[in-house]
């Protein structure tokens, strides 16, 4: 911004080699406007530079630096690329004019001026440049409004999956690692896919940030399953397996309700859905609730199954022991196309010290294995 920011009065820098020229400017605009003057071009970069005039009138021959060559530097320079630069010279060839103007000149004015045409053209570029400024203002405005409100949308999405999933560790106890280490496997093979033909086109940074927000109510609906089943300490029988398989379709169907109530669509909750109701699903149609199969399941659900049955190998049950990490990628490689999108196992087998840490970061403490021992991704 120029002068006008400090004084509420613009600043015009006029450069001349002639003194009178300068005068006879000066007396013409130093009514309305605050004037600075420039004797060569090379002071006159220097003042565009330390006072940030609003509008330079510029003659073009000068000793030294010539007006041409002025602007051209003015130009050159983010500082002063946005002062607006009128030529005053008695070079009246329509190619010089020609030339004043490719170099970022936004006026051309001949010798001998016309004192109400010069402030005319001064006034009016004036007005152009506080307005261009004052939409550069509300962009910049706007910008950090979007910026605020996303960041307010994110923490809330946030806060209301904590809260979710708060809720379903005071029903179940081995939840909230097992949920904290799903949510960091499937970030990191959404990384590692990022890239690959079948996926590149799905797996944007954005939605690889969704689903990391996302994938810890791959589960929440078995909120809704009774305690006698949820807690129950051993394997569950085919008619409580039954039960234990709808959390898929009651978490689907939380997720549904709340997107419903709200008047534009929602990818994160699109891609909870997605996650809550098939992560069940297997590559060769095998799973629940649907039966889908390959590329019928979606990509969420594809990476989430990987992801929860990695998980369920590795952890000790009262039921059983957690196996080794070895063990455990043995067995999803042995599941490879079968239950499994062959691509989502290479990648996690790819990443396996990814995966190793993860465990290692958000390891159970034994106490949570004496909790319920019906974990269903195996």
């Amino acid at each position: 911004m120029g002068a006008t920011g400090v004084t509420g009065i613009p600043t015009v820098l006029v450069v001349d080699d002639a003194p009178d020229n300068r005068m006879i400017l000066s007396e013409l605009l130093a009514p309305l406007y605050r004037v600075i003057e420039a004797p060569d071009g090379e002071t006159a970069m220097h003042m565009a530079a330390a006072e940030q005039p609003d509008i330079i009138l510029l003659d073009v021959v000068m000793p030294g630096i010539s007006g041409f060559d002025v602007c051209r530097q003015l130009k050159s320079h983010g500082e002063t690329r946005g002062i607006p630069v009128i030529f005053l010279t008695s070079l009246n060839a329509p190619e010089d004019e020609t030339r004043g103007l490719v170099l970022g000149g936004v006026d051309y004015i001949t010798k001998p001026v016309n004192p109400p045409v010069v402030m005319a053209r001064v006034a009016n570029h004036l007005r152009l440049r506080a307005a261009a400024e004052f939409l550069r203002d509300q962009n910049a405005f706007l910008e950090q409004e979007i910026s605020r409100r996303t960041r307010e949308v994110t923490a809330i999405q946030e806060a209301t999956v904590v809260a979710l999933t708060s809720l379903a560790e005071t029903r179940d106890n081995e939840t909230g690692n097992h949920i904290r280490r799903t949510q960091h496997y499937v970030k990191a093979l959404a990384d590692k896919l990022k890239d690959h033909p079948r996926f590149a086109a799905t797996l944007d940074e954005v939605t690889r940030q969704m689903l990391f927000q996302s994938a810890p109510l791959h589960d929440i609906g078995k909120i809704g399953i009774p305690d006698r089943i949820l807690l129950k300490q051993g394997r569950l029988t085919p008619e409580e397996y039954e039960i234990m398989k709808t959390h898929t379709t009651l978490g689907r169907d939380a997720l549904q309700r709340a997107e419903e109530r709200l008047t534009t669509p929602v990818s994160f909750l699109h891609i909870a859905k997605e996650m809550a109701y098939s992560h069940q699903e297997r590559w060769d149609g095998s799973g629940y609730p649907q039966g889908l199969k390959g590329n019928a399941i979606p990509i969420s659900a594809r990476l989430m199954a990987v992801a929860d049955v990695y998980d369920a190998l590795i952890s000790k049950r009262v039921y059983k022991q957690g196996m080794t990490h070895e063990a455990a990628a043995a067995a999803m490689a042995a599941k490879r196309g079968i239950d499994f999108d062959p691509d989502v196992v290479d990648a996690f087998l790819s990443i396996q010290d990814t995966f190793r840490q993860i465990a290692h970061r958000f390891a159970d403490d034994e106490a949570a294995h004496s909790g319920s021992a019906h974990h269903l991704a195996t």
